[in-house]
């Protein structure tokens, strides 16, 4: 894979081999991403989990301390006095079936987050096809199907972020902005670890976290001792 000359010299100051604690990861994290624009910070965390497994999934959501500096544009399906709630609360978008329709015919796909109450699951779900593989389809365990969307939209604003597992048993999450420095990052980070390790499934054997990276849009992976994290 080619690299450029900047992350070649930041990748420099990693030590190769070297486990970090958290607080200095995110510290080099923020060192190296000097790009002319303010860098997201994910982490990326292996499960000795199998996620083909129903009882070995991992997933949920958390309102991170700090949000992730990302302006979060939130799409509402619901009706009457629960779509007047979403609207107050700040929502993006508000509609039921006529969104429904716009998703589907003309393609528009201009929110980051949607939000239905439970008796819009129906016409929704036919769109799973559409949804789904976005990772946009509302789901109660995420908190983005619910008869509380006022709190739902409060807390999609405020930085809740969803954490689930991909096929290959890693989570991806974006903790914040390189602005943010590494104080705020690590209590990001602190958080959402909290969370991935209260979500351990009981069917889960060994070790179960297998390995934790954090690194910058540009920057590079830098690893964090995940034995001190469980």
């Amino acid at each position: 894979m080619f690299r450029g000359k900047r992350y070649k010299e930041n990748a420099k100051l990693v030590e190769r081999g070297k486990l970090y604690d958290p607080k200095e990861a995110l510290a080099l994290v923020v060192s190296t991403a000097n790009s002319k624009f303010d860098e997201t910070v994910e982490l990326h965390v292996r499960l000795g989990v199998d996620s083909r497994h129903a009882d070995q999934q991992v997933r949920g959501a958390i309102v991170l301390p700090h949000g992730t500096g990302k302006n979060v544009r939130v799409l509402v399906i619901a009706k009457g006095d629960r779509a007047n709630e979403a609207r107050e609360a700040g929502a993006d978008y508000v509609g039921d079936q006529d969104m429904i329709d716009k998703i589907q015919r003309e393609n528009w796909f201009d929110f980051d987050l949607i939000i239905a109450t439970p008796d819009m699951m129906g016409p929704l779900g036919r769109l799973g096809r559409i949804l789904g593989p976005k990772g946009l389809m509302p789901n109660p365990k995420a908190g983005t199907v619910t008869t509380d969307v006022a709190r739902a939209v409060k807390e999609a604003k405020a930085g809740k972020i969803e954490y689930r597992l991909d096929k290959t048993n890693i989570i991806h999450c974006p903790i914040g902005k390189a602005s943010f420095g590494a104080e705020k990052l690590t209590e990001n980070f602190n958080a959402l670890m909290s969370a991935i390790i209260k979500a351990k499934p009981a069917a889960a054997k060994g070790q179960y976290i297998k390995s934790c990276v954090v690194a910058s849009t540009m920057g590079p992976g830098i690893k964090i001792n995940a034995a001190r994290l469980s």
